[in-house]
């Protein structure tokens, strides 16, 4: 499951980001899972405002993801996705009392700041790999290296 939480982590950045770029809100996030066998499941939770903030997005995607752990569990999952719905425009969001405009956190403008200026590559919210993982990537990375040497 930390793979997963990894993976859904990336995805609702990049979402996120997109979201705040094209000054757009969002009210529903959907998680789709296609599992072992090939069949296809989507669950779906509506936010009780309209937010661009990534924290938001990403506990509600957690929760999707979390209902359907003992379904991932029993059958495998061979592809994971995100998607929002219910999309608005950042200047027309209907405001709940006590009428202040949600404001984004400093984190997501910062976030967003450095990947403009260095590039979307710069910055990586995923957790590292395990020390297994990088073995064995390293032992992948030699054996093409010498493999050109030749």
């Amino acid at each position: 499951m930390d793979d997963l939480d990894a993976m859904l982590i990336g995805l609702v950045d990049k979402l996120g980001r997109r979201l705040r770029t094209g000054s757009r809100v969002c009210r529903t996030v959907v998680l789709r899972m296609r599992f072992g066998d090939f069949a296809r499941a989507t669950r779906s939770h509506t936010l009780a405002e309209a937010t661009a903030q990534t924290g938001a997005i990403l506990l509600a995607a957690r929760g999707l993801l979390s209902t359907a752990a003992p379904m991932i569990e029993l059958r495998g999952l061979t592809l994971i996705g995100i998607s929002l719905g219910n999309l608005d425009d950042d200047s027309a969001i209907q405001l709940a009392l006590p009428f202040e405009r949600p404001q984004v956190s400093a984190l997501d403008l910062t976030i967003d700041s450095v990947r403009e200026r260095f590039g979307s590559t710069s910055l990586s919210l995923r957790p590292s790999c395990s020390a297994a993982t990088q073995a064995s990537r390293f032992r992948c990375c030699q054996t093409e290296s010498a493999a050109r040497d030749y």
